[in-house]
């Protein structure tokens, strides 16, 4: 245990850093604005207060005979972590919590780590994403895309009864606001109840009940929009806009990168991106007997890479949580004031109602498992 910790140590400070440059900028890191010149350390600190999930070496084999690391991999699915880790974070601790070495941390924070252990019992763990992914099409030890992840994901997020999250992944570049709304007050699924498509109304005091009965909350949701903004390369015309969804205050940043190299992007200054890079091979880390972990190495505690955001890959996928209804009908405003107001080509679609011509909209429920043994 402690040659591991040395070790993850030791590759974390041997990883490349490059500084930020002197400049009046501002930087933009997940809906939070910083000034180089004023609060640089205030900046360095909100990026290491995000989880960073790297590859791992010598956690159990995947499936009981498959890999025992995902160096080579894993990025995407790392990077996917992070956006919900992030999610996760902004759901029980706030956006503006705060991470310090050897200080004690809230159980929330703890039990969030947990769900992203190198374990197979672990709700979000590479074991559950990489046997998930094969649902998906893709083997155990493939390289994943960011649509692929954002499937498995919304997938996984049904067996998690304790964070309850609402997860839509965008189809055809088009956000339903109808469909989100629906998913989201949608109440509990017993195994013998219908998906209820009976009218919504609010008492005197804001509950929401429908016509069964069911005493509902809005679900907090996680919103994923897989896009393709180009052929070979990004098309200049979507970088204003693609930049705007940093700025939005339930910016989860955004999955993408380079062919076959997967980067978890936060922020930007400038015209450059600035991301949590997952190629780092660091060795697994298991939680405590009190059930704390021993968290140094899931913080990044250099400067962040940086790339030219014209050398991005085209296929993305953007992330945003909102926690009540009335921060996703904030972001909606913001959507149409500052993404599609703007644009001649669109970025993506946001519509009120469910398209006639797809097949209905009905919310994602947990599946009846069945077990086999395997």
């Amino acid at each position: 245990s402690v040659l591991s910790r040395y070790e993850n140590q030791i590759t974390i400070l041997s990883d490349y850093s490059e500084e930020f440059p002197e400049t009046d900028e501002p930087v933009w890191i997940l809906g939070r604005q910083h000034h180089l010149n004023t609060d640089k350390s205030k900046l360095l600190l909100d990026i290491s207060a995000r989880l960073w999930f790297t590859y791992r070496r010598k956690f159990s084999p995947i499936g009981g005979t498959g890999p025992s690391s995902d160096a080579g991999w894993g990025c995407m699915l790392r990077c996917g972590q992070m956006m919900l880790a992030q999610a996760l974070i902004c759901r029980h601790l706030g956006r503006d919590w705060q991470w310090e070495k050897h200080k004690k941390q809230p159980e929330e924070y703890h039990r969030i780590l947990r769900c992203f252990l190198d374990r197979k019992d672990c709700c979000y763990s590479i074991h559950q994403m990489a046997q998930m992914g094969v649902g998906e099409g893709k083997s155990i030890g493939e390289w994943f895309g960011p649509n692929t992840v954002a499937q498995v994901l919304k997938k996984l997020a049904l067996f998690d009864e304790w964070n309850s999250l609402a997860v839509y992944v965008s189809m055809d570049n088009t956000v339903v606001i109808e469909d989100i709304k629906k998913m989201c007050w949608s109440p509990p699924q017993s195994s013998g109840a219908a998906h209820s498509s009976a009218h919504l109304h609010r008492s005197a005091f804001g509950q929401n009940k429908n016509t069964a009965g069911f005493c509902m909350g809005w679900k907090p949701l996680f919103l994923i929009i897989p896009l393709r903004l180009g052929i070979n390369h990004i098309n200049p015309v979507y970088i204003d806009a693609f930049k705007e969804c940093f700025k939005m205050p339930q910016s989860l940043g955004a999955l993408g990168g380079k062919p076959n190299n997967a980067y978890y992007f936060i922020g930007f200054l400038g015209n450059e991106l600035i991301y949590l890079d997952p190629h780092t091979t660091q060795s697994f880390v298991d939680s405590e007997e009190n059930g704390t972990v021993d968290d140094e190495s899931f913080h990044c505690q250099q400067a962040p890479h940086r790339m030219k955001i014209m050398n991005l890959d085209p296929s993305v996928a953007l992330g945003f949580f909102c926690k009540e209804e009335c921060d996703f009908d904030n972001w909606c405003t913001l959507v149409q004031k500052e993404i599609l107001k703007q644009q001649s080509l669109r970025m993506f679609e946001l519509v009120q109602k469910h398209p006639p011509h797809w097949p209905p909209f009905i919310p994602p429920a947990k599946p009846e498992v069945t077990t086999t043994g395997a």
